[in-house]
């Protein structure tokens, strides 16, 4: 490998490595050598590549950042398709990597370990991490990393116990990455677990100067008497949905395109928010929740049958992936209010009902099924959460 340049020995000197561990972590050096194989950081250079990345997009403003197909027609209705994610295509390469690889298609991957379960979950944060660059805001897009993997995981009632993340970029910005990695550190705090680790990748010509992409990897530990997997769910259990804070993670994508046919710059006010003053920039990269410790506390005084995050799909795709066959869900529509950045979304974006409830959480980021009667203590402890439909015979999610 070659030697470390200036600005490379700067930001490993400068990584966080967790302030605050679990007992499981592993005791890293305070100057991670990237020599060795232990766990650690690590910072890789890769060889200049010989052509460009085949989708560009050019720094300025949002308005010439976004994609322009969208600006010129403002009446028919965006979906997140048209804006480049086709979510069927998605579920078919599932079902074919299903017969591969037997078992998988849970929130998480589960490994069976003695009397427990090593549970493992991996994402990203997609295209959020293009308003990050266009406003600057990048303390707070690593909390999103750590968020995608936990609360995948914790659906299993899993504890986390460490994370690892890769940190991926043209031309490295120590201060932008110190940022991001702090961010990351925030995540493991909020999640109570370690940051064991991460790679730190230098690729020049993949991508343009500012821009990065992260990838994040949880595993978490539960015993196999404990995990929540479904089974039990039967008619007549109740849905309990925790409130998101906004868009999370999921449907950058259509976001992208309401913002270049709204015309909006990410520097200008959130319309139709009660007189609150946010930007929107602020509101759509608002940090996803990281529910771990909320959701491990309801677990932990019984009564939960099965979870689902809802991530890409909403509730339409995620909340049948916790149930039995034989069995849907009825879900209340008015049962909690839709934050005003969804509402704008649907607005400018002309966006059906089907499709905002299949692209975003619509300000539920989480659903716990629960037994009728830990619906009742769940509502009564105070943890913000709204009684969002029930179990019923049949496929699929109805609405009413």
């Amino acid at each position: 490998m070659a030697a470390l340049n200036t600005t490379s020995q700067q930001l490993l000197h400068s990584l966080p490595f967790p302030s605050k561990t679990s007992s499981t972590a592993m005791n890293l050096p305070s100057t991670p050598s990237p020599m060795k194989s232990s766990p650690g950081r690590t910072l890789s250079f890769q060889k200049p590549r010989l052509f460009t990345s085949a989708v560009s997009f050019e720094r300025g403003s949002t308005k010439k950042r976004l994609d322009t197909r969208f600006c010129s027609a403002g009446t028919e209705s965006l979906t997140y398709k048209d804006s480049g994610v086709d979510i069927d295509a998605g579920t078919a390469l599932v079902d074919r990597i299903k017969k591969l690889a037997p078992g998988i298609g849970g929130f998480g991957g589960l490994f069976p370990l003695g009397d427990s379960y090593l549970v493992a979950g991996t994402d990203g944060v997609g295209t959020k991490l293009m308003l990050a660059f266009e406003t600057g805001i990048h303390d707070t897009i690593g909390i999103d990393l750590v968020a995608m993997s936990v609360n995948d995981i914790v659906t299993s009632g899993v504890k986390p116990l460490f994370f690892l993340d890769c940190y991926s970029t043209g031309r490295l910005d120590v201060d932008v990455a110190e940022k991001v990695i702090k961010g990351i550190v925030d995540g493991c705090q909020q999640s109570d677990c370690a940051l064991l680790g991460g790679e730190t990748a230098e690729m020049s010509g993949m991508y343009k100067d500012g821009e990065y992409d992260l990838t994040g990897f949880a595993v978490g530990i539960v015993k196999k008497n404990a995990v929540i997997d479904g089974k039990n769910i039967v008619e007549g259990d109740v849905l309990i949905g925790l409130p998101s804070s906004g868009v999370h993670s999921n449907g950058f994508s259509l976001v992208r395109s309401v913002l270049a046919r709204s015309g909006l710059s990410l520097n200008e006010q959130l319309p139709g928010n009660n007189d609150k003053s946010i930007t929107l920039g602020e509101a759509l990269l608002a940090p996803t929740i990281i529910y771990v410790k909320q959701v491990l506390d309801i677990v932990s005084k019984g009564g939960v049958k099965g979870i689902a995050h809802i991530t890409g799909g909403g509730f339409t795709d995620n909340i049948p992936r916790v149930f039995p066959a034989g069995l849907g869900a009825v879900i209340y529509k008015d049962s909690w209010e839709v934050p005003p950045v969804f509402r704008w979304i649907q607005e400018v974006g002309k966006i059906e009902d089907a499709e905002m409830r299949r692209t975003f959480n619509m300000g539920i980021g989480m659903v716990l099924v629960v037994s009728p009667d830990a619906s009742k203590r769940i509502l009564e402890d105070g943890h913000g959460a709204f009684l969002i439909g029930e179990v019923t015979k049949g496929e699929g999610v109805t609405y009413l």
